[in-house]
């Protein structure tokens, strides 16, 4: 049994005052104080964070108390420990025994064992003639007895902490979607504002958070969202004030309701069925698959060649596409315009640039986008990039996509006109369905 004297450690090993409390600590134990030790060791896994220990100095411990006989750690039954490194090697799974030393010290500072070393450094145990232990030499749990309520609470405190920063990331994740959802509606709607300057702030914001954020930049950036999306909530309900005064309130209300039954982010624009249509699917990687319907594209806004030709303002670009004008493509894709220099698009060279910029944002490969210049011309191809960014919600990757697009250029299977004229549709209040 143990003696409950302070020892001093063996060899070149000096004492340390750290030793000396642990060792006072440990000769404070209550006679009746008992602790389970498997639950004891999964609340010292919770807390190892504040204790300064690792996951491989745990996986030691947890061989040491696998040689401790009893579940119960109590000072009746003897708190010393005393296997050699060769098998404390082999429960930790074949950890080097260099290694185990360096971790059985790391304990011993952390304040979590106690050595009881033997006159030559030895772990051994010395029984009485009834084969009871008498004396034993090893590492002493009884710090971990010691500290039980201190490691509980830690781990109580870690646990908390973990919660928080949960419950902090979900609410961040709903902020993140109300504003996103709030400006999308006020951009349908035709809402006055400068709702891409809000998105951009929107965007800064959550581009700005670290890949490990620590609890404080989590609480701040959660108190900028939600101040965000007050300022969105309140220039929208301005809005609705105005439009009640303005109209009937039963008008109103249908008009709300019927407004945008099918959103761009439930649908893609791009391939809108009518009645008696074929959609043409899609594949895992967001690329289309051939389909059969009307016209040469199977989508049931696809137009002969001859029909294309005879339509005003279109003229034939590279790689035997349509190229339309510059003007149309902005009205169909609104969202191209914030990448261009100075937020703004004058002619095709612009376009172009902020085409380089999405495409690089939407993680499209430079190989894609200049073999899609390369079969379909750089304007249809920068107008491409802009669909895309407008359709980017529903499409599960950019670069796939293209390169469907470019397979299905290369056989003459795609036209851009019916991609651009339903996002028109989509944009445009005068295209949307009532009723």
């Amino acid at each position: 049994m143990e003696t409950g004297s302070v020892t001093t450690p063996f060899g070149r090993r000096s004492m340390t005052l750290g030793m000396l409390a642990s060792q006072v600590m440990a000769g404070e134990i209550k006679p009746d104080q008992s602790v389970d030790k498997w639950k004891l060791f999964r609340a010292l896994c919770e807390a190892k964070p504040l204790l300064g220990i690792g996951d491989r100095a745990l996986a030691v411990l947890n061989a040491l108390l696998s040689f401790y006989p009893k579940n119960e750690l109590a000072q009746g039954n003897g708190l010393i420990v005393f296997p050699s490194n060769i098998q404390l090697s082999l429960r930790t799974h074949g950890m080097a025994e260099q290694t185990v030393r360096r971790h059985l010290a790391a304990l011993v500072d952390a304040g979590l064992l106690l050595r009881k070393d033997s006159p030559n450094g030895k772990r051994y145990v010395r029984r009485d003639r009834a084969g009871e232990v008498d004396e034993a030499f090893g590492f002493s749990l009884a710090p971990l007895l010691a500290r039980a309520e201190e490691i509980e609470q830690l781990a109580a405190e870690v646990m908390a902490e973990r919660l928080h920063v949960q419950r902090l990331r979900e609410r961040i994740t709903l902020c993140r979607r109300d504003i996103a959802k709030l400006i999308e509606a006020a951009v349908e709607e035709e809402i006055p504002g400068d709702w891409q300057g809000l998105y951009r702030e929107f965007r800064d914001l959550i581009e700005g958070l670290p890949r490990s954020p620590t609890t404080a930049q989590l609480e701040l950036l959660l108190d900028e969202l939600t101040g965000l999306r007050t300022n969105i909530l309140n220039q929208l309900e301005i809005q609705v004030k105005s439009t009640k005064q303005r109209g009937n309130a039963d008008y109103i209300e249908r008009h709300i309701q019927n407004s945008n039954p099918e959103s761009i982010s439930e649908v893609e624009p791009g391939f809108e069925t009518k009645q008696g249509a074929t959609a043409e699917p899609h594949n895992d990687r967001g690329t289309v698959t051939a389909a059969k319907g009307r016209g040469e594209t199977g989508h049931p806004f696809a137009q002969t060649e001859e029909e294309q030709s005879r339509r005003p303002g279109v003229r034939n670009d590279g790689g035997g596409l349509k190229a339309f004008p510059l003007g149309l493509v902005l009205q169909a894709c609104p969202e191209i315009l914030a990448y261009g220099p100075d937020g703004a698009i004058r002619n095709w060279r612009d376009l172009m640039a902020a085409a380089v910029i999405v495409r690089s944002m939407l993680g499209v490969s430079p190989s894609a986008y200049e073999e899609a210049a390369n079969v379909m011309g750089p304007e249809n191809a920068a107008t491409v990039m802009a669909c895309i960014l407008e359709r980017g919600g529903h499409i599960n990757s950019a670069g796939g996509y293209l390169r469907g697009l470019t397979r299905r250029s290369e056989k003459g299977e795609f036209a851009i006109g019916p991609m651009l004229m339903a996002l028109l549709r989509a944009n445009a209040p005068a295209g949307r369905k009532v009723g």
